[in-house]
């Protein structure tokens, strides 16, 4: 099976399912039993496969931590209770005081506010734009272990320097870990320039409907973590290329305890089978959307890589199935925000990215807000740019409900 759709489909059938069903059951049990207490120790000690306890084996969340890896073309995967949890985790689990992680400055707002956290406590954090691999290598020091980037920017659309920072990163010896959030799976592999692990909020377009939180890391082994200096030697036996998201599940999973509920998990697994289709929906609506907005007297600009003049539309275009399903524009001074959104009829005001809806949101006012007004300028996020996730409603009838909302 060759088709992403079909390979997302068909993934459960690939091992043999309780009962002749087509899904994963929903697996609710906390607790596993052996009716050889040795096969237990041997499970506890990494000797044989099986499970032991819920909050880091599940056989539901397994069933879809498989159906990613397929997605992603990936070795493995590592599910969490949501993308922060998951992004939260792996760093906590593979980077140490005294150790450097390079971000993109143009990030999503809770995830920057994680970093600092993160640097507060000793792993220092420089923010770069991404958009320049030379940017990025020359805040690399001798002390840099991971480099992180989001493939487009949210809000903004900024999309990063993906190949060129993972050739840099190969060539360098660091962990390069690209948030797929923004495409998915179905517009992008990470896998293509050289990314070390994956971070997805399934929470966004793979569970797709607005009713599941959860997140997941993804090992592509492309790294050597025989050369990675954290990985405790409890982890260093067997297949070296799963070191790194042993480490992750053992450190982070187990021990902070973010786990992913097999319910939740089944949701997200039925989401997902659509993930294509509902993707090209999104992703033309986007782009007829911006299309129109563009030529509006009332609006000053867009942002969305689909449009011809955006900075990086060439390096969208050759990286991406599509550009995208989240645009943002900014509206001229005169035009009331508020009055503005609140004139929406169709279009929801609601954060949150990939739901069926098509969601609006004041980014300035919300989500990054915390930021504060310099962090933001340099960010390029005045307070009348608003950012559209893109749902699968029909176009005339969003065309039409911006229009009248903007007269």
């Amino acid at each position: 099976m060759k088709g992403f759709t079909t390979k997302i489909v068909h993934n459960d059938r690939q091992r043999a399912i309780e009962h002749g069903a087509v899904h994963k059951p929903v697996h609710t049990s906390v607790a596993f039993g052996y009716r050889d207490a040795r096969d237990l120790a041997a499970v506890f000690q990494g000797e044989q496969s099986g499970y032991t306890y819920g909050r880091q084996v599940n056989p539901t969340v397994d069933a879809l931590e498989d159906k990613i890896s397929s997605m992603e073309d990936g070795i493995k995967t590592v599910c969490f209770g949501s993308g922060m949890a998951a992004i939260g985790t792996a760093i906590f689990s593979l980077l140490r005081p005294g150790d450097h992680l390079i971000s993109s400055a143009f990030l999503f707002g809770n995830t920057n506010s994680l970093f600092t956290t993160f640097d507060a406590q000793g792993i220092k954090v420089t923010f770069v734009d991404a958009t320049s691999a030379d940017m990025v290598a020359a805040a690399i020091t001798p002390a840099t272990k991971m480099i992180f980037v989001e493939t487009i920017a949210n809000p903004r659309t900024q999309v990063a320097a993906l190949e060129e920072i993972g050739a840099l990163c190969a060539q360098k010896g660091i962990v390069y870990v690209v948030d797929n959030t923004m495409t998915s799976p179905y517009l992008f592999q990470p896998k293509n320039v050289r990314a070390s692990l994956v971070v997805n909020s399934l929470t966004k377009y793979i569970a797709g409907h607005g009713n599941a939180l959860g997140g997941a890391i993804t090992e592509l082994g492309l790294y050597d973590w025989a050369q990675f200096k954290n990985i405790s030697q409890t982890y260093r036996k067997g297949d070296s290329q799963l070191w790194g998201i042993t480490q992750i599940r053992k450190k982070g999973l187990r021990d902070f305890g973010a786990a992913l509920a097999p319910e939740v998990a089944h949701h997200i697994a039925i989401g997902a089978e659509t993930l294509a289709l509902r993707m090209q929906r999104q992703c033309d609506n986007a782009l007829a959307l911006t299309k129109h907005l563009v030529c509006h007297p009332k609006i000053e600009k867009v942002y969305y890589p689909g449009l011809s003049d955006h900075p990086q539309h060439r390096r969208s275009a050759e990286l991406f199935r599509h550009p995208g399903a989240i645009f943002s524009f900014e509206l001229n001074p005169e035009v009331d925000l508020w009055r503005f959104l609140n004139r929406l009829k169709v279009v929801i005001n609601s954060t949150n990215l990939g739901d069926n809806r098509t969601l609006a949101i004041p980014v300035a006012h919300t989500i990054y807000f915390e930021m504060g007004a310099e962090r933001r300028a340099s960010m390029g996020i005045k307070d009348q740019l608003i950012r559209i996730s893109a749902g699968i409603e029909d176009l005339q009838d969003l065309i039409a409900d911006l229009d009248q909302a903007l007269d």
